[in-house]
């Protein structure tokens, strides 16, 4: 956010707002077998900058990004752009969730339009692994409160009480005749349903309150089994026995001399190792991004203390609201694997040198002097099997270039062995040069990639225009 939270009143101020608000969910576990954390959030504006972005830390303090800094997941629905990523895990381990902001500022909608008349839906996506994810999809949270005008910076946390996820976010709505943001929630199982949007955290007069974070605290720590920090006005801090019982406050941040005119955007993660947390703040009044706040007892708002200079490295890209997770050995290898930095790659024809293979709208062809990200893929190990390539899309992660009927098309992973085969290409020497590369497919060994009337095709290979066809190089 780039407007206090407590000025929010004023629309004309609206257009330099930022947002964040996260929660997450841990199931319990050894601390020895959690090796490192991963963060979740977006990295800026436009239509690239607002999509999922993963990083990585082994210590919680220093971040490495994942997937070269660039994206991990693009929205594909709604507005196409996705805000205020917050990452959950089933109590169980098994399942995971990104819930997050429909938002594409700068993408056809300002601030004014997004806070007035906005999105009323989350993107969500799904997976079992951290891996590979489902399509997103959209699941409206605000359409049933009354002058719900969008929905904004959700969280959710899994509420052993009624063995379910309270779910909750901020909604610009007319209560009680003020128009201000509050913080609403609902229950789900899924994501996909929910239970009728109840009121949750509201402040007095026309205060507005948009990021709000929950971290659960263990027995002995502190006076309270939950505590929320928020972005409103202040970072206030809140404490309570139950997620949706009855919240105590417990002061702020201003004693350490951070104000909501200076910082916004609380997000948790407790160290794996130590009874110790961070409560990451983004710096937005002074452009400098997130920085770790640390204390060993979060109900106490005096414990809290600001970081030493040089202790912390948030990495190459800016980390913009998100969620932290702690890593279990298995997830973090898995991860570490599927978003390794791979450089972003080309493929030129070797018969037609001033063309490169590209997608345009998800049809595959060779065209002239493409350097953008349409033509730009990560070599990643085959789908399919060791020894081989899959291509992925630079700018629709997820996506790779298959063939169907033989004919290529730029489509989404759908985790079925069908979809790996028709992905997976060994890379041999060049049909015309050995100094090139040719790409045999893993489904159909006898076909290989080649270009007919500059469309991408799956073909045997008989003649030299063929042979010609079907070689390129790798190149940046």
């Amino acid at each position: 956010m780039r407007a206090l939270l407590s000025r929010l009143s004023a629309i004309s101020l609206a257009a330099c707002l930022l947002f964040t608000g996260q929660a997450l969910t841990t199931p319990d576990r050894a601390a020895a077998a959690d090796p490192g954390y991963l963060m979740t959030h977006f990295v800026g504006e436009g239509s690239t900058g607002q999509q999922i972005y993963f990083s990585h830390s082994t210590d919680g303090l220093n971040w490495s990004d994942l997937n070269g800094g660039g994206m991990t997941l693009r929205s594909t629905v709604g507005t196409r752009g996705v805000r205020d990523p917050a990452l959950v895990r089933a109590p169980g381990g098994d399942k995971y969730w990104i819930i997050a902001t429909d938002l594409c500022i700068g993408c056809g909608q300002s601030w004014d339009d997004s806070m007035n008349n906005g999105s009323r839906n989350l993107v969500v996506w799904e997976s079992t692994d951290l891996v590979t994810w489902s399509q997103p999809w959209l699941l409206n949270v605000a359409g049933a409160i009354p002058d719900g005008r969008n929905a904004w910076a959700p969280e959710a946390i899994w509420n052993p009480e009624t063995n379910d996820y309270v779910l909750y976010w901020a909604t610009n709505a007319t209560r009680d005749g003020v128009l201000k943001h509050r913080i609403y929630y609902a229950r789900t199982t899924d994501f996909r349903t929910i239970t009728t949007p109840q009121l949750y955290i509201d402040r007095p007069g026309t205060q507005n309150i948009i990021d709000t974070q929950i971290v659960e605290v263990p027995s002995g720590v502190g006076s309270h089994r939950y505590v929320r920090a928020s972005g409103d006005g202040q970072i206030t801090l809140e404490g309570s026995n139950s997620i949706l019982g009855t919240w105590t406050n417990l002061g702020n941040l201003s004693g350490i001399g951070l104000t909501g005119s200076q910082v916004e955007g609380p997000m948790w993660m407790k160290f794996r190792d130590r009874d110790e947390w961070t409560l990451y703040l983004d710096q937005y009044a002074s452009g400098r991004g997130y920085m770790p706040v640390t204390t060993t007892n979060p109900s106490a708002s005096g414990t809290y203390r600001l970081p030493a200079s040089g202790s912390y490295n948030l990495g190459g890209t800016k980390k913009r609201h998100g969620s932290i997770l702690t890593l279990t050995a298995a997830e973090e290898s898995r991860v570490l694997a599927r978003w390794a930095d791979t450089p972003a790659k080309r493929l030129q024809s070797f018969n037609f040198q001033d063309r490169y293979v590209r997608h345009t709208n998800f049809d595959v062809r060779i065209d002239q002097n493409v350097t953008g990200p349409d033509a730009q893929f990560r070599l990643r190990p085959g789908l399919a099997g060791s020894g081989t390539v899959s291509f992925e899309s630079v700018n629709f992660p997820g996506h790779f270039l298959r063939h169907a009927g033989y004919d290529f098309q730029l489509a989404y992973n759908d985790g079925t062995t069908r979809f790996a085969a028709d992905a997976t290409f060994r890379q041999v020497a060049g049909l015309a040069d050995p100094t090139w590369s040719s790409f045999q497919s893993y489904s159909h060994p006898d076909r290989y990639i080649r270009h007919y009337a500059y469309e991408l095709r799956l073909d045997p290979i008989t003649t030299a225009t063929a042979r010609s066809d079907a070689t390129f190089r790798v190149t940046n």
